[in-house]
């Protein structure tokens, strides 16, 4: 740090300046110990209390069930570490290039101010002699103004410190407090922002690279200034080996050591926004604004490796449907000035506008043929896209393609990298989707997707977005047919069904997605292969008010499903959460879950002020459905799974406890997959904001079913299937379970009109 001003005014005014300043140093240090006792009285020096009850800012940090970083919030990156926990080469490294005689001096280095003025007088670049504890001082109080006043204030304050702290104590306080890039404070934060390592695990070169940056951090980042940050920490290295802090061999090794520093410097572990932002809403509901300050964490139920299969399963199935769907052209276009500088200025300011969304980066085309596309990034780099990245685009690089459509110099596109590093076009989807996996028995979040990125839209679709479930209702018709004696093996009727008798919905003819109809089948059959008229038809026979009646049981709420024969093919409304929910309650046996997601929140001190995690052990689950039921409605899903239209899932994941149902509306608007295995029940929904279609040959087994797949695949990995349990009062009558008071006994002996209707 400098001691004169920074600017160099020539002529006389600058000799004064310099012999002024130069007569002060000499004084100050032919009289060190006179200095000592004048400087702390001069006026206007602040109080220093700040730094006797030190409190730094500690963001809110949460987590996953098995303690991985998912998010952080607050303007500081700050972890605070006691100085005897901190490395000592850690130490020994800051000292080494910041103030080498830091334990022997009173505040002020006379030796290295002399040695400063004497370079200055020099006329060449300025240098400072700042010692750590004017460091403190000046981060505390002051600006960064190289005046000589701001100086004196700096000394006398450095003074105080050191009357009123031990040396550990002010090393301890420079060390959690200094700035160094990305909003890390302190070098235990930057260990993880730069290496995604906690600090006592990082070695001597990177020990040496965090020590380079408190000079100049912008100047010396590893991640904005490779080269610079490298020069930095090889004097860093050399200091520490012309002091006796290293041998010469860990010196040389330290040079040579390649450095993994993280390019995004975010540390954060699974893909979890979504799930971060539902926490931090919850913390600051307890605790306002301290909860960016106040060191607090919060732990979520969320299981990490669950979570980023569920983030790149939602992402790898939303980019294979937007390219089934075409290339639509490029996000804008630009003018580009001939001269290579105001180019270069026109393609930041576009691209600066559009951020890099999950690695979908934005450029700016400079040159465009069939076989290649040149063309600028945010950076400023020139990168080429030869024929095997340009398939997806390639009608926009046809010599006949619509203008709206043709890539020309000037089009802001989408880029992505392959794992090979081959750049290739690729577009933003506009589709939403959302994933979500419930604890089956708790009803604990395990993981949560809320939308394709959480920078693109902040819209929690699993929790906001209120949609039609089309086919994925028809279980709970089914399971409110149960309580009324109709069982899987009731015979039911797939014809078209006769409406001109009842004048509101005299003009509607229920249809099969197929456009076929099968006769006479079983009720089994109907949920199996989701047969829209013979649900159509139960519903008719169990009447409308009877059924939403039944279906609050699983959570969903009666106004936001129509009073009428609609319903059967989920016309009504709900959301991800809520059939998540709906579905844990046949998979738990019958019980009533509440998701919750807040496991436990700490203080800074590691108290647990709040501990979900009791509360739930001890929380009695309302028994909403009775056992049999439970277990019959499962044995259709796992049909539907096994043999209907989720049989994908069977067939790739090789499991016998797999159960749930396909979700299509009318004209293929929503597209679900709702079901659960082993003990966790998921849905997966996919559909635009703006209701559309989404396209004539897609359903919820191409849209939904796929995410749910990928989840599960990882998620059930090492879970053991579970062989259903038969609860009593269940028995088999021909080919079906029924209830034992009907066994040998027809449905039709119990309610002979109803049944009646089904085969009418």
């Amino acid at each position: 740090m400098s001691i004169l001003p920074s600017a160099q005014p020539s002529g006389r005014a600058t000799t004064t300046a310099r012999l002024a300043l130069a007569s002060a140093l000499l004084f100050a240090a032919a009289a060190p110990a006179a200095t000592a006792s004048i400087v702390p009285e001069l006026p206007d020096v602040p109080d220093i209390k700040a730094i006797l009850d030190y409190q730094p800012k500690i963001p809110l940090r949460v987590y996953s069930a098995d303690n991985v970083l998912i998010g952080e919030f607050g303007v500081e990156r700050r972890e605070f570490v006691p100085i005897a926990k901190i490395p000592p080469l850690m130490k020994a490294a800051v000292l080494a290039i910041e103030d080498a005689r830091f334990y022997d001096h009173g505040g002020i280095d006379w030796i290295r101010v002399l040695g400063a003025a004497k370079a200055n007088l020099g006329g060449g670049s300025l240098q400072g002699g700042s010692t750590i504890t004017m460091q403190v001082a000046r981060n505390f109080f002051l600006t960064r103004d190289k005046t000589l006043p701001r100086k004196l204030t700096e000394a006398a304050l450095a003074y105080k410190i050191e009357r009123a702290l031990s040396k550990d104590q002010i090393l301890e306080v420079y060390m959690n407090q200094i700035y160094l890039g990305q909003r890390s404070y302190g070098f235990s934060s930057a260990a993880r922002t730069y290496f995604g390592k906690p600090l006592d695990q990082l070695g001597l070169a990177e020990f040496a690279m965090l020590a380079g940056l408190p000079q100049n951090p912008s100047r010396h980042n590893p991640v904005a200034n490779p080269a610079r940050a490298q020069k930095r920490q090889q004097l860093v290295l050399k200091r520490m080996f012309e002091l006796g802090n290293i041998t010469e061999a860990q010196y040389r090794r330290a040079l040579a050591q390649p450095l993994r520093v993280q390019g995004d410097a975010s540390n954060l572990g699974a893909k979890a926004e979504y799930v971060a932002e539902l926490a931090r809403q919850a913390a600051f509901a307890r605790f306002g604004q301290a909860s960016y300050e106040r060191g607090i964490t919060v732990t979520t139920t969320i299981v990490a490796a669950e979570q980023a299969a569920a983030h790149d399963a939602v992402r790898r199935n939303v980019l294979a449907y937007d390219r089934r769907h075409g290339y639509r052209g490029p996000e804008a276009r630009i003018a580009l000035p001939k001269d290579a500088d105001s180019r270069e200025e026109a393609v930041a300011e576009a691209l600066q506008k559009r951020p890099s969304i999950d690695g979908l980066a934005p450029a700016v085309v400079l040159a465009a043929s069939p076989k290649r596309v040149r063309a600028m990034t945010q950076g400023g780099d020139t990168i080429e896209i030869g024929a095997s990245g340009l398939g997806f685009a390639a009608a926009a690089l046809a010599p006949a393609a619509k203008a709206g459509l043709k890539l020309t110099p000037g089009a802001v596109i989408r880029v992505s990298k392959s794992g090979k590093g081959e750049w290739s076009i690729s577009q933003v989807p506009q589709v939403a989707a959302a994933f979500v996996a419930l604890d089956a028995s708790t009803g604990a979040y395990r993981a949560l997707v809320g939308g394709f990125d959480f920078q693109l839209q902040q819209f929690n679709h699993v929790t906001q977005a209120w949609r039609q479930p089309g086919s994925a209702i028809k279980p709970f018709v089914y399971s409110a047919a149960l309580e009324r004696g109709f069982f899987p093996g009731t015979p039911i009727l797939d014809e078209p069904l006769d409406f001109s008798n009842e004048p509101s919905i005299a003009n509607w003819s229920p249809r099969n997605d197929d456009g076929v109809f099968e006769g006479q089948i079983t009720v089994r059959r109907a949920l199996t292969h989701s047969r829209n008229v013979p649900t159509v038809r139960m519903l008719r026979t169990l009447e409308v008010d009877y059924t939403r009646d039944f279906m609050q049981r699983f959570g969903f709420d009666p106004a936001r499903h129509p009073r009428n024969l609609t319903m059967a093919l989920g016309t009504g409304a709900v959301t991800p959460l809520q059939m998540a929910g709906a579905y844990a309650v046949i998979a738990n046996g019958g019980y009533r879950v509440e998701p919750w997601l807040i496991a436990r929140i700490h203080d800074k001190d590691g108290t647990a002020v709040v501990d979900n995690t009791r509360s739930q052990a001890r929380q009695e689950r309302p028994r909403v459905l009775d056992a049999r039921n439970a277990f019959i409605t499962d044995s259709m899903l796992r049909d539907v799974a096994r043999q209907g239209t989720g049989a994908e899932a069977s067939r790739q994941l090789k499991r016998g406890d797999l159960a749930g149902k396909t979700g299509t509306t009318t004209n293929a608007v929503d597209g679900w997959f709702a079901g659960y295995g082993g003990s966790i029940a998921a849905v997966a929904w996919m559909g635009y904001d703006d209701p559309r279609s989404l396209g004539g040959r897609e359903f919820g087994s191409t849209l939904a079913l796929p995410m749910w797949i990928d989840y599960m695949r990882v998620a059930l990995a090492k879970t053991p299937e579970r062989a259903p349990l038969v609860p009593e009062g269940v028995v088999k009558a021909g080919e079906d379970w029924v209830y034992s008071e009907f066994a040998g006994e027809p449905p039709e002996a119990e309610a002979p009109a109803a049944a009646a209707a089904l085969t009418d």
